[in-house]
């Protein structure tokens, strides 16, 4: 009789197991529908719907392309999306129920659909495509404009040159309401509170002007009108993670209400139904509430056939990122699909060096080939990790048999950009992003050469700095004078005294590097060619500054005018002319040729 009873029970567990595989995660753009009875979301880059009671989804689109944030007419009869079938980001519409997409934007840049007008005869979408000529923003690719494109295909207009997201129309027609983007501050960048957090405005289009409706120093994103369009919902992080909240739209701040308490992962892209059913995502899948209700988890469920191979073999010519090449000419390291890579010059020979899921960056060889080092992003930040060949035996990383992997900076911090000193005694690196540090691979000692205060990061890499031949010395970027421009710097290694400033202009100096065995340093600079004082499009030239007379005038010199300088000056030099000498003697003696040390005349 157990049997009997338990037989059933364990084929409902078996079918619940099943069915629960079949639960999809991941769901992006969720969109419902004005009458409230579908969701149209993003999915592996194709666009499906579900029913609002959840269940089985329906594939719209099956073009390999990638497709992405759906809008739903006012009568629910089409959805707009963005599709890149034509190698950018496209305005499509396509009946709901599916059937052939209608493209309806033709332009080079990225287009995003937003929402339809009122009558559904227009989309609005967002577009970095030109910004009016009266405007006062500076021309960036970041900051889009809004436009509108007829459904029935025509030209697009531009309704304003100013960035307006998730742009939406009242009931009316009367306004727009959308957030604002001031900056180029990553959109999906959380726990922002700064002046370029995004805000709530109203524009409307009878007189043309606009109304804040939050200022608050937390996000405030997509908004939506609720029924009645007297009231507004938004997102915001001002409880600490994006949430919904509600305001009334007659006033400045609208004394805002929170209606999602969520604390872990933000909500995103919210909609509204014409019955005022919420719909958004969270942490991967669709919810739906109604203001007074708790959230529902949208139970959605997939069967797809698998569009591409688990498994290709793939030619990566010209999709390397990063790369190095190493001191000795035989072998190049490279980091493709985030992964580090080293292939033989000659033979053609290729070892796959890491195999993670975390992305890798930023290789160096150290001076005879037999290291490498490379940045991770492991156990929750970047890390700074060495590999070489197990076995003594194999030179070359290309024909290595086994390769080690040591951890030389692993940290709760951000560290990359590591580069062995020239005589692989130290790495340096970058930490949280702008402040430059030293670690000792003897003693394991690290101490800080350049503090964080004299650069600004806006992303990963936009840093430098490079060794001096004898390791003594770093060239670098920094920030001198309270001044926003990129000066050329020399620090000593050692970490105890203030950055040299050797440029001193207001125009800058960037990517310096040593020439002429640490003689001389060269770098680039707009002071002497086109300048652009607005903004950007200023023209560069190549300087060298040199770090000691001896090695101007050889620069500058003939071989005969050189000699009878070096000759007039013998006499006052003959003391360091003997300890050459006797340096030349012992280069000559020691099967490793030692590294003079920078000879640097810091007057004139």
């Amino acid at each position: 009789m157990k049997k009997l009873i338990l037989l059933p029970a364990l084929l409902m567990l078996i079918s619940s197991a099943f069915a629960q595989s079949d639960t999809a995660l991941w769901l992006r753009h969720p969109a419902i529908s004005p009458d409230g009875k579908t969701i149209a979301f993003g999915y592996m880059g194709d666009i499906y719907t579900v029913a609002y009671q959840g269940g089985e989804a329906r594939r719209l689109t099956v073009h390999e392309a990638y497709e992405s944030d759906p809008v739903w007419s006012p009568d629910g009869t089409q959805l707009a999306f963005a599709s890149h079938r034509h190698g950018n980001a496209d305005v499509f519409t396509m009946p709901a129920r599916g059937g052939e997409p209608k493209r309806l934007t033709f332009h080079s840049a990225g287009d995003v659909p937003y929402s339809f007008n009122p009558d559904g005869t227009a989309v609005l979408f967002g577009s970095t495509r030109l910004d009016h000529h009266k405007s006062v923003l500076f021309p960036s690719r970041v900051l889009p404009e809004l436009y509108s494109v007829p459904t029935e295909g025509g030209r697009a207009v531009q309704i304003l040159t100013t960035p307006a997201i998730d742009a939406l129309y009242s009931p009316d027609g009367n306004s727009i309401i959308y957030h604002d983007q001031k900056g180029y501050e990553d959109e999906y960048r959380k726990h922002q509170t700064s002046s370029v957090a995004r805000d709530i405005w109203l524009y409307n289009t009878a007189d043309s002007t606009h109304r804040q409706l939050t200022s608050d120093v937390h996000e405030d994103r997509s908004p939506i009108f609720a029924a009645g369009g007297v009231r507004y919902f938004y997102l915001s992080e001002r409880s600490g993670s994006f949430n919904i909240w509600k305001a009334e739209l007659a006033e400045t701040e609208g004394n805002p209400r929170q209606l999602t308490t969520y604390d872990t992962h933000p909500v995103r892209s919210l909609s509204i139904s014409n019955e005022s059913v919420l719909c958004y995502s969270y942490n991967g899948e669709i919810y739906t509430t109604l203001e007074t209700d708790r959230p529902r988890k949208v139970e959605v469920i997939i069967r797809p056939d698998r569009r591409y191979n688990e498994s290709v073999i793939e030619k990566i010519d010209g999709k390397a990122g990063d790369y190095a090449v190493s001191p000795n000419g035989k072998e190049i390291a490279f980091i493709t699909r985030g992964e580090v890579f080293v292939t033989s010059v000659e033979f053609g020979m290729t070892k796959r060096i890491t195999d993670t899921p975390e992305q890798e960056r930023n290789l160096h060889f150290n001076s005879d080939g037999t290291k490498l080092l490379y940045s991770s992003e492991r156990n929750g930040s970047w890390n700074i990790y060495e590999a070489s060949a197990a076995r003594p035996e194999e030179k070359y990383f290309y024909n290595a048999t086994l390769i080690n992997e040591t951890p030389i900076v692993e940290t709760d911090a951000e560290t990359f950009q590591g580069k062995y000193s020239p005589d692989d005694s130290e790495v340096a690196f970058f930490e949280e992003r702008t402040t430059l540090r030293v670690k000792n691979l003897k003693s394991g000692e690290v101490r800080t050469v350049l503090p964080g205060t004299y650069n600004y990061s806006y992303s990963d890499g936009d840093q430098y700095y490079t060794w001096s031949p004898d390791s003594k010395w770093l060239l670098v970027e920094f920030f001198d004078n309270n001044r926003w421009e990129d000066q050329v710097g020399l620090v000593k290694a050692t970490g105890k005294e203030d950055p040299v400033d050797l440029t001193q202009s207001g125009y800058g100096g960037s990517g310096p590097k040593f020439g002429m065995n640490g003689d001389v340093i060269y770098y680039t600079s707009s002071k002497d060619g086109y300048r652009s004082h607005g903004s950007w499009g200023s023209q560069s030239d190549v300087y060298a500054l040199f770090l000691n007379e001896d090695a101007y005038q050889r620069f500058k010199l003939s071989k005969a005018d050189y000699a009878l300088w070096k000759e007039n000056r013998k006499e006052e030099k003959k003391a360091a002319e003997k300890e050459d000498d006797k340096k030349k003697k012992k280069k000559d003696e020691d099967e490793k040729a030692e590294i003079k040390p920078l000879d640097i005349e810091w007057d004139d």
